[in-house]
């Protein structure tokens, strides 16, 4: 059964504190977020070995097991993302309609020991990708198919910000 979409635009993540899990983008350096990532994404294994993993713990919220996938498909995006501006002036990025991938991708049907591997080398990936960033290539831009703009500086928060949300989500 699919879930309503969340139609929120969470990118105000970037600049102010998120009141659920209390990821806040001023106290999080640049060069701690690897760091951050590499930690939180070691914690899905034993989250997801939980008896109830797969279980949605209500009709309105995903299963540890689904929000593991989503987070490592994410995972993906963002490095993409990322070395699209790297390489590219202002590029634009691909929608991607993490809600149709979650379905797409029968999430909840997928082994969680093989989605935690996953996730943990992805997030590796990702992290290291992100620590790979020159100070002076920060502030390089890119844009959401919506206009929303990104620095590789704020994408990286936004970034962050999803690993330690969806760690709340199934705590």
């Amino acid at each position: 059964m699919a879930i309503r979409a969340d139609g929120k635009d969470w990118t105000w993540v970037v600049e102010r504190a998120c009141p659920d899990c209390g990821f806040d983008p001023e106290s999080v350096d640049y060069d701690e977020i690897p760091h951050l990532v590499r930690r939180g994404a070691g914690r899905w294994p034993a989250v997801l070995s939980r008896d109830d993993a797969a279980q949605r713990p209500n009709e309105t919220s995903w299963s540890a097991l689904e929000y593991a996938a989503h987070l490592r498909d994410v995972c993906e995006v963002f490095r993409e993302r990322l070395e699209s501006m790297l390489t590219r002036d202002d590029p634009s990025f691909e929608d991607w309609d993490q809600n149709a991938a979650a379905i797409d991708g029968t999430y909840g049907d997928q082994d969680p020991a093989t989605v935690a591997r996953e996730l943990v080398e992805g997030g590796g990936r990702t992290a290291g990708a992100f620590a790979g960033v020159p100070v002076e290539l920060r502030s390089r831009s890119g844009r959401r198919g919506d206009g929303v703009r990104f620095t590789v500086g704020t994408l990286a928060l936004y970034f962050a910000h999803e690993h330690v949300h969806h760690l709340w989500d199934v705590g």
